[in-house]
């Protein structure tokens, strides 16, 4: 039995036998996880020898099995023949999602040696947005004429037995001089007489998406209708593909992990530890440098009050617990935006709703927290005065910060700005100089009586 513990210890003594068959086997015990920090924790060389060791179809599922930045990585340090044989063995979409990631000469490189008729495919595949129907379909699957028997498909799926073994069956799709006409359930086609045309059982309403159709849309059809996939058809009507709904869910948790690096300044997409450290240097620089300037800006109104400041040390306390309060308050709101952007529940004409919406949960919120802070302040002080600056500035924030955090991505969008990089570093900007300017102009204003 193998240990599990340390998986890609016992992976490189197994790499050294270069015994095929007992890898594979321990691969197949590993869970999916394993496999991705076992190849993350063996060297390149190490993950090149064992691809090699694995038959093209093995090393094809292998690949589909870790992120996407780490197959990259591996597949750019191959030899092209090697590379395009794995990639003959991928499932389309995979195939697609892949191959634009890697540098164009690269990728030319790969479709050129791979087969015929997959590089087609995938040719067509990669012209797409990759977060459009198009872009997230696969290419794999049936297709009959309408005048066709049921006794001809049942055949010419016994006699191709061995080409479709990779295709997901759950249904047939019928067409007419390829355009789409219905679907056949597989039940329809076991049951009806082998001489039944497909024309005389074919549902007709069959739902359909389009292959430029975005994947907020996708979310929303497979939210609304328990399918397991939907034909995806060109603007001739023509059936070019099917989206599945495991892919959708693939889609929107990744586009999620990424957002939630772009909010945390981290541009340029995935990252991984095993990515070389001057590009996830560079990654991370490309905002910190510019929210640097931000926070010299923030910094310079606590300098301009810092006579106020210095007469009444107590508010140094309750500048940070002001900002901080006021930027989660924002943040909660920078994330709704971002979901029902997302979703396509709002788009970036509908700010004055959203603004409206958000006024009222920050003045709720904003006066239930600064009557909190406010009564701290008064406790620890005995001021009255002091607990009205503080909660009366902490409430003024609040309703600012939350009006700010539901309309900023939908600006960000409507300029064509990506909201899930800027939304929250110029929230928190805004919301750090504003509250350390209304507590010490407060202050300045009250000074006699605090």
């Amino acid at each position: 039995m193998y240990d599990i513990k340390r998986p890609w210890e016992e992976l490189l003594d197994l790499l050294k036998t270069n015994n095929s068959k007992e890898i594979k086997a321990y691969l197949n015990a590993l869970k999916s996880e394993e496999i991705v920090r076992s190849m993350s924790r063996i060297s390149n060389e190490d993950q090149r020898l064992l691809l090699s060791l694995l038959s093209p179809e093995d090393a094809a599922d292998l690949m589909e099995d870790i992120p996407s930045a780490q197959a990259v990585s591996i597949i750019e340090s191959m030899d092209v023949g090697d590379a395009a044989a794995i990639f003959n063995e991928m499932e389309s979409d995979d195939q697609a999602d892949l191959l634009t990631e890697l540098d164009p000469e690269d990728a030319e490189a790969i479709i050129n040696t791979m087969e015929l008729d997959e590089a087609e495919d995938v040719k067509k595949l990669i012209k797409y947005d990759p977060d459009c129907a198009g872009g997230l379909m696969i290419t794999e699957f049936l297709t009959f004429e309408e005048s066709s028997t049921i006794g001809e498909v049942v055949k010419n799926l016994r006699d191709n037995s061995e080409e479709y073994k990779g295709y997901n069956v759950q249904y047939i799709y019928v067409v007419s001089r390829r355009k789409f006409i219905g679907v056949l359930q597989m039940k329809d086609l076991l049951l009806s007489k082998l001489s039944t045309t497909l024309s005389s059982i074919v549902i007709t309403n069959a739902h359909t998406v389009a292959d430029t159709d975005p994947l907020e849309e996708l979310i929303g059809f497979f939210d609304k209708y328990d399918f397991y996939g939907v034909p995806v058809l060109n603007e001739k009507k023509q059936m070019v593909g099917i989206v599945l709904r495991k892919h959708i869910l693939e889609a929107e948790n990744e586009r999620a992990s990424i957002d939630m690096l772009s909010t945390q300044g981290i541009v340029g997409g995935e990252e991984l530890r095993t990515m070389p450290t001057l590009l996830r240097s560079k990654r991370r620089l490309s905002w910190l440098s510019i929210n640097i300037l931000l926070n010299i800006v923030a910094a310079s109104v606590i300098a301009f009050y810092q006579d106020t400041l210095s007469a009444v040390i107590a508010l140094a306390v309750f500048l940070p617990i002001i900002s901080d309060m006021s930027g989660c308050s924002g943040n909660q709101a920078v994330a709704v935006s971002m979901r029902e952007l997302s979703l396509g529940v709002v788009n970036p004409f509908d700010v004055l709703r959203v603004l409206f919406k958000e006024l009222s949960i920050g003045l709720l919120n904003g006066m239930a927290l600064g009557i909190l802070i406010g009564f701290a302040a008064f406790l620890w002080k005995g001021n009255i005065y002091l607990g009205l600056v503080v909660g009366g500035s902490l409430m003024i924030n609040t309703i600012i910060a939350v009006s700010l955090g539901g309309t900023i991505p939908l600006i960000l969008k409507r300029f064509g700005i990506d909201p899930a990089l800027a939304s929250g570093p110029i929230l928190t900007t805004i919301t750090d100089m504003l509250g350390f300017a209304l507590v010490l102009s407060m202050a300045s204003m009250a000074m006699d009586k605090l």
